[in-house]
């Protein structure tokens, strides 16, 4: 048995021509870890679409409701800063359904890999940042109403803080919700996560990978998760747009090592989704968004999972 991944080609829909969300690194990625062997075709999960009732587990109805049928007025779109399509509402709701399905693979499995998910910065009744439904919070749900785990840690080291995530846990001792960003960064209003790590602009690799060496382990051994929910967004990386951190591609691959090994090592099971990452230069942010792939690739052997 190799590495579950999960991609569906829904995982992109149109955009305006120069819109700045990368929209094709979805498509890009999985079609990277099949040229480079990173994977085969069937290791691939394809995912459905969730019950809407599933999404309100964490979204209010009116808010759910208006999105997916285009009623939303033009300051909450904006906000969100995707123009409306029923392509990009049938996208939304199956990346969910990705990140969904990959945490249970993760809990059968041991540790599995979405090519998309990591949509942090939603909030129960709005969206914000690129981000619509937020993916990790309703799988953490789906998977309690499921009676498949009580608790989650969610680790989250894309360079914005997880500002939905942490507003829809905040009263929530079952989900804990972990962030370490960049903290001159958008969200510019923050929430509180039960733990946030602010870093400095132009933190380097070494410097970043002892930060979070400091926190993880005993985290881990804190919150005895049943299931680690990973946002490996790559926006730290120096060569980021909107990122200011300083990390290289050999430190974001060192970071997923670190990450998924000591999980797995402490015997913890590990769902990851891609996160953040933009850059003009869409080949070399494919690349760093394929690492946690190729980790999880060489972890998931190394464990013999």
């Amino acid at each position: 048995m190799d590495l579950p991944i999960v991609y569906h080609p829904d995982y992109v829909a149109p955009l305006p021509e120069g819109h700045r969300f990368p929209m094709a690194k979805f498509r890009q990625l999985y079609e990277l870890l099949l040229a480079d062997g990173v994977a085969q075709k069937e290791q691939f999960h394809l995912p459905s679409r969730p019950p809407q009732e599933f999404i309100e587990l964490v979204h209010t109805r009116e808010y759910v409701q208006a999105y997916c049928h285009g009623t939303l007025d033009a300051k909450a779109q904006r906000r969100i800063g995707l123009p409306w399509s029923s392509s990009l509402v049938n996208r939304t709701c199956v990346a969910v359904g990705g990140t969904i399905l990959t945490a249970q693979l993760a809990l059968k499995y041991g540790l599995a890999c979405n090519t998309a998910g990591g949509t942090h910065h939603a909030f129960p009744s709005y969206g914000s940042g690129f981000c619509i439904f937020n993916d990790l919070a309703i799988a953490s749900r789906v998977l309690q109403k499921l009676c498949l785990v009580q608790k989650i840690l969610i680790v989250d080291l894309d360079v914005h803080q997880g500002d939905g995530t942490a507003f829809i846990f905040q009263e929530d001792d079952s989900v804990f919700t972990f962030s370490m960003h960049c903290e001159v960064n958008f969200p510019g209003t923050k929430q509180k996560s039960d733990l946030d790590v602010s870093l400095p602009v132009g933190m380097e690799d070494d410097a970043y990978l002892q930060t979070l060496a400091e926190y993880l382990p005993d985290l881990l051994s804190k919150v005895k998760p049943d299931l680690v929910l990973y946002d490996a967004g790559v926006d730290p990386h120096a060569g980021d747009r909107l990122g200011k951190l300083a990390l290289t591609d050999a430190g974001i691959y060192r970071r997923e090592m670190q990450v998924l090994s000591t999980c797995l090592a402490a015997g913890y099971r590990v769902a990851c989704v891609i996160g953040g990452g933009y850059a003009d230069d869409l080949k070399s942010l494919v690349y760093r968004h394929s690492l946690v792939h190729r980790a999880a690739s060489e972890v998931y052997r190394q464990y013999r999972l």
